[in-house]
């Protein structure tokens, strides 16, 4: 899939976005301002960007818990998903989903389902709609290696088979489940094999190459727009950082962290701009200027909005029943 230069640099623009909010999101983390629990895809963001290419309005996107930066170019702001990640009122789900539960359904942004591998069923859901809409729109399902293990992965790949549903499985391999190397959690070497058991294509790209994310998903995309049915796709990345903010990652070397850096999604889009002429050094640092100015903001937006008060803090949260006895 041919991509024209004015796209390649809104993806390096994205990419930054996505780099430089999440970084601003660990610091802010490791200094004590943000509550709770916060996963980060540093390090990932060629296949959040590269998925997003082909995403068309009105598709459901269902991320997992590390996929801050898919939202923000889905439609949240990141004014309202900073404002969220405070627990702030203005946040993008008033302050009560925090990392793992921001969405919004309005753009198709499904948001991240806490219990692991259900998210793979539900989505089916989402699948059907569109079939029996014939909208011509399809359903994503974004989750890692560990998820891929889980049984209802493997239910919900074969109901949406077994219905020809326009629904995508996004694998984001990055090496690790928690703690746990894929190496050691499955003699598949890539995951996407594991498709052929449901009758289904399954592709595995690189998923630190952005335009290999847009070959990728553009195909499998297409495929289940036409009534093709579902697939797998798989992609091979790294995180930079630990499963969650404060992991000390022991189960990895230093070695292996050198090895992935150089492979950086970013700096390998940068090559490509720069072999093809499409900009210079100087505009690079003009766009990731743009972007952190963009950060900057959401962050000053974040910490004087108000956090919710009196009733409101209660809303949302409890259910009153007011049936009958």
């Amino acid at each position: 899939m041919k991509v024209s230069n004015d796209d390649l640099i809104k993806l390096y623009g994205n990419m930054w976005l996505i780099r430089m909010f999440e970084q601003r999101a660990a610091d802010l983390f490791a200094k004590g301002v943000l509550p709770g629990f916060i996963h980060l895809g540093v390090g990932q963001e060629a296949f959040m960007a590269g998925t997003h290419y082909s995403i068309k309005p009105g598709d459901s996107i269902g991320t997992s818990h590390r996929e801050h930066g898919l939202l923000l170019l889905l439609g949240i702001t990141p004014g309202a998903l900073m404002a969220e990640l405070y627990g702030k009122a203005t946040g993008s789900n008033k302050g009560k989903g925090g990392s793992m539960h921001a969405c919004l359904p309005e753009k198709g942004a499904l948001g991240c389902n806490g219990i692991l591998g259900s998210a793979q069923t539900i989505i089916n859901g989402y699948g059907f709609a569109h079939k029996v809409r014939k909208t011509g729109n399809i359903a994503v399902t974004i989750f890692g290696d560990g998820a891929a293990n889980r049984g209802d992965v493997h239910e919900g790949m074969n109901l949406a088979s077994v219905m020809n549903l326009p629904v995508v499985f996004i694998i984001v391999d990055n090496g690790y489940g928690i703690s746990m190397s894929s190496k050691n959690s499955s003699v598949v070497t890539d995951l996407s094999a594991r498709a052929a058991g449901y009758g289904m294509p399954g592709v595995t790209a690189d998923g630190n190459d952005v335009l290999a994310v847009i070959e990728a998903t553009s195909e499998a995309f297409k495929r289940a727009r036409e009534g093709g049915g579902p697939s797998v796709v798989e992609f091979k990345t790294y995180r930079h950082r630990g499963h969650f903010e404060g992991d000390p990652t022991p189960y990895r070397s230093k070695e292996e962290l050198e090895m992935w850096m150089k492979k950086d999604p970013i700096l390998r889009l940068e090559k490509i701009l720069l072999d093809r002429n499409v900009i210079n050094e100087k505009q690079m640092k003009d766009i990731k200027a743009e972007q952190l100015a963009i950060v900057d903001d959401a962050q000053k937006f974040a910490e004087v909005s108000p956090y919710p008060e009196g009733p409101e803090g209660y809303g949302d949260v409890f259910y009153k029943y007011e049936g009958r006895d």
